[in-house]
Order: structure tokens, then C-alpha cells, then sequence
């Protein structure tokens, strides 16, 4: 009855997605936080695009193809680079209507399918911002990207030049896999695409911010990522009454238990606040981003009326108040929040892809080697200048200059 349905209701796209061209993409199953996650235990159906020709068995297509070898291999380390030279598992295949969305989490083959589907999500929504094909930092030396979708007794993710790899700290053990990780995926995924976006160092990055600006933006990017799905915006702002400063899976990167994450972009850090760790230095900047994410959005709603708090008012409210009273003070009865849920979701979608978009055309001011944080900035709100978000110029500096970047 499903295919029937779907035949029905997209006769475009019923039969086999790769005979008809795939004009709607192809369906897969992902979990938008790991299952272990309250509220994230199913997958949610995603959509990829074909834009980089149809979606074959692998999967596989003309920008990225999952590699899973028989044998465990070690992590790529220099010189060492794809392709990987070993016996592989069978290409995991699509259904006869050409999606891979029949592959659940009970199966073998998810672990493939899911780290495709996460990483090739995260590249179409950059691409959508920029608004063009991103072509490969590797390129013409690897043409395609190779994810390693399951490295037994490695707790890590990493990538590099042409590879993906993801980790699997305790074989067996679904909840350490960082292929059903969205966010540690999405994270790496950030590394590539700004790579392939900002270019690489030419000098040793001493006087440069380049590495914890990669760290911040990889962070950023993850959660972008996030905020495309609809169970993620649902869950959040239900569970917020749409108060996002409230502790809540949006803030967080990469967790890895229902109580431990590895960074907050929610914190009240400033650039004289971290020491010399890269990733103690992206904050930050990560949590300005947040800051401008959270400010567009409450100026959303404040124009459209589902908040009646003046955006004016806002910041001082968000700098000054303890968590209790920000809580009591922005959190709306959940009977009340329930009237205005969708109008609330769709300004947050709205505040994401006008900081989105800001974000990642801002790598067209950057160089590499004269990349600092104030520089990063500048670049951000240039870029905001250009696009929508330049209603929202004197907040977007704001946050910024709070942060002691500007």
C-alpha cells in the first residue's frame, strides 16, 4: 500500500529511481541526533537530491561513495590516501523503486546508507546557501569523496584529503558508532566543504585563526545541519515553549550521551576567556554565531507578533538574566505556545538560513593566512549586508562585539 501511495501521490517519481531519473532524489533514513537520544529513538525520512547525477548502489554517486571493507582497516594517515586498496563489502543496494529508505537500523547495510545520506545532506544545504556546486578541495586528484562508514575500536571521526572515516568505539555497541552521529558527521562534512571553499594554508598558521575558525564553523555547521529537520525543530521548540536559551539539543554539539556533549554553543565566553587549545578558542565565535542565530530569530518573532518581547529589550535580557530567570521570563504557558507553534517554527527557520547563507558566503572575503577571528567577523556581517540579513545589521555587529571579536 505504501509504494501504491506513493505512486499516487508522486507518479513522477514511482518505479525505480534510477530508470526515471530520480527527479525528487532519493529517499533515505536518518536520525537527526543519535538514537540514544529521548525523542530521537526513529529515523526521519530525508529527501537527497540528485544534483550530482542519480544515487546507484554504494550508495554512490558522481561527488561521494561509501567504502566498508571486510577486514578492519586503520585509519588514513599520511602518505596513505583513498581509494582504499582492500576487499570491501558488497555495495549495499537500493529498492526496486530505486530508494534506500527499506534499509532501517536493524540492518547491516544502515550503517552505510546513514553515513551517506548525513554527509551528502550536509553538503547540499551549503551548496544551497552558496548557491552553486562546491568542487573538492582534492580535486583533480580524487574525484570523489570515500566514506569509511565503520572503523571497529577507534572512538574518533576524522577527515582529510578524499576520506571521510568514522569510528566505532565498541564494536556491536550501536550508541558508539559516529556514523549514526549526525552531528559528528555534519561536523567533518564542515571541515571538507570549507577546505574546499577557503583553501588551505600556505605558511604554518602562526598569525593566522584558521585552525579554531575551522573548529567553530564545523561546530556551526552541524548545527544548521540540524535545524533542517523537522523532528529537531519540532522536539526543541515544543519543548522550549520556543525559548532557545533553555538547555536544549540546538545548543549542543556532538553528544554522546543523554548527558555529556563535547561543546555548548549556549555559554558566556568571550575571546580573553579561552586559552591557546584550538577548540577552546572556536567558542567564542561558534557562540556568537549562536547569538545571531538566536537574535534574528527573536526579532522574527517579535515582527510578526507570536513574542512581545522587543528585540531592543532582548540582548540585555539574554546577557543578564540567571538561567531560572530566563526561564520564567521568556518561556510561554504550553497551552499558549501550541497556538503559535508553526508561526514560531517558521521564524526559526527563516533566522537559520539568514545566518546560514551569511556564514557560508562569507568565505569568499577569507584568506587562509591572514584569517583572524576580527577579520572572520567583518566578512560575516559583509555578507549579511548582501542578503536578507541586512535587516538585522546592528544586532548581528552586536553579538559580535560582545564577544570581544570585533
Amino acid at each position: 500500500m505504501g509504494a501504491a501511495l506513493d505512486a499516487i501521490t508522486h507518479p513522477e517519481g514511482a518505479g525505480s529511481g534510477a530508470a526515471s531519473g530520480q527527479p525528487l532524489g532519493v529517499r533515505f533514513l536518518v536520525f537527526p541526533q543519535p538514537p540514544f537520544i529521548p525523542g530521537y529513538e526513529k529515523p526521519e525520512v530525508v529527501w537527497i537530491g540528485a544534483s550530482a547525477g542519480p544515487i546507484l548502489a554504494g550508495p554512490s554517486d558522481s561527488r561521494m561513495y561509501v567504502a566498508n571493507p571486510v577486514e578492519p582497516k586503520s585509519p588514513y594517515a599520511a602518505p596513505y590516501i583513498p581509494p582504499y586498496s582492500g576487499l570491501l563489502q558488497p555495495p549495499v543496494e537500493p529498492g526496486a523503486d530505486g530508494h534506500f529508505d527499506h534499509i532501517g537500523p536493524g540492518s547491516p547495510a544502515f550503517l552505510s546508507t546513514h553515513s551517506f545520506a548525513c554527509a551528502h545532506r550536509v553538503l547540499d544545504i551549503c551548496e544551497s546557501y552558496v548557491g552553486r556546486s562546491i568542487p573538492w578541495f582534492f580535486e583533480p586528484t580524487l574525484e570523489r569523496l570515500e566514506i569509511v562508514p565503520r572503523i571497529p575500536n577507534w572512538e574518533n571521526a576524522q577527515s582529510g584529503f578524499g576520506f571521510l572515516e568514522l569510528g566505532e568505539s565498541e564494536p556491536g555497541n550501536s550508541a558508539s558508532s559516529f556514523a549514526l552521529n549526525f552531528d559528528a558527521v555534519a561536523h567533518e562534512m564542515g571541515h571538507l566543504i570549507l577546505l574546499s571553499e577557503l583553501g588551505i594554508l600556505q605558511g604554518d598558521g602562526r598569525d593566522s585563526d584558521f585552525f579554531s575558525y575551522h573548529e567553530a564553523i564545523a561546530d556551526f555547521i552541524s548545527l544548521l545541519g540540524l535545524l533542517q529537520f523537522d523532528t529537531a525543530l519540532d522536539r526543541l521548540l515544543r519543548r522550549t515553549g520556543g525559548n532557545l536559551l533553555l538547555h536544549n539539543e540546538l545548543d549542543k554539539f556532538s553528544e554522546l550521551s543523554d548527558e555529556k556533549q563535547l561543546r555548548s554553543f549556549n555559554n558566556s565566553l568571550r575571546i580573553g576567556d579561552v586559552g591557546s587549545d584550538v577548540h577552546d578558542q572556536s567558542k567564542p565565535f561558534a557562540a556568537g554565531l549562536f547569538d545571531c542565530l538566536i537574535e534574528v530569530f527573536q526579532s522574527l518573532q517579535f515582527e510578526r507578533g507570536t513574542s512581545d518581547i522587543d528585540p531592543r529589550k532582548f540582548s540585555d535580557l539574554r546577557r543578564q538574566m540567571v538561567p531560572a530567570l530566563i526561564e520564567e521570563g521568556l518561556r510561554a504557558p504550553k497551552a499558549s505556545y501550541e497556538l503559535k507553534h508553526f508561526a514560531t517554527k517558521a521564524a526559526l527557520q527563516d533566522a537559520r538560513d539568514i545566518v546560514g547563507e551569511a556564514v557560508v558566503r562569507s568565505w569568499r572575503y577569507l584568506e587562509p593566512d591572514s584569517l583572524t577571528f576580527e577579520v572572520a567577523a567583518a566578512a560575516f556581517l559583509e555578507a549579511a549586508s548582501r542578503g536578507r540579513g541586512v535587516a538585522y545589521m546592528d544586532q548581528l555587529e552586536d553579538c559580535m562585539r560582545w564577544r570581544g571579536i570585533l
